[in-house]
């Protein structure tokens, strides 16, 4: 699966929704990394506690820059990729963290914890905009009541959120409108009696 694409082409290994104990709301895997069930279920408790301590929350957050601040970042940072990473990781409130040769961007809202992993080669960035458009697809269909409760019972609109973001681990999708109309357009479909569903 995750190692037939051209290493051009970036690649997710998983994308996770825990709730705030750790277990699972709703997961996808698209590597052969974790083979079995237990080792799935080990990888999401391991990053779960290791994560656990951040503040990757997005309420609550005050970041107060001027140009002066600015002006000084860019100075003492060279390399624009991270300047660009700092931004996005700013704007998102998402965090990194290295875990197992994988780079793990998270954010947690709620009662929620969204979790997206790539490779150790891969880049942050890209994971991070998946994050953002699964998070905010989710706030969409969920209509901004993010918590484990509504995310529960909404689970199919989750899975196909999720099936409309990454394939097979090849990403197809990450501006949060787009897959939340395409999901609401499959939930039309499949409330729509057979003899009136596109095939």
């Amino acid at each position: 699966m995750y190692s037939t694409y051209p290493k051009a082409c970036p690649s997710i290994k998983n994308i996770l929704l825990l709730d705030s104990e750790g277990k699972r709301v709703a997961v996808k895997y698209y590597s052969d990394d974790w083979p079995t069930n237990a080792a799935k279920l080990a990888f999401e408790k391991s990053v779960f506690t290791k994560t656990q301590k951040t503040n990757a929350r997005t309420e609550g957050i005050i970041i107060k820059l001027n140009s002066k601040s600015i002006v000084s970042l860019v100075v003492f940072v060279q390399d624009f990729r991270i300047i660009y990473l700092f931004i996005i990781l700013l704007i998102s409130a998402a965090e990194i963290a290295m875990f197992e040769n994988n780079v793990v961007i998270y954010k947690f809202i709620q009662d929620l914890h969204f979790f997206v992993t790539g490779g150790d080669d891969e880049n942050e960035l890209i994971l991070a905009t998946v994050l953002q458009g699964f998070s905010d697809a989710v706030a969409l269909l969920l209509r901004n009541n993010i918590d484990k409760r509504e995310a529960l019972e909404n689970l199919d609109l989750i899975l196909l959120c999720l099936d409309e973001i990454v394939d097979g681990g090849m990403i197809l999708e990450t501006d949060a409108s787009v897959i939340e109309g395409k999901v609401a357009a499959h939930s039309i479909d499949a409330g729509a009696p057979l003899s009136e569903q596109v095939t």
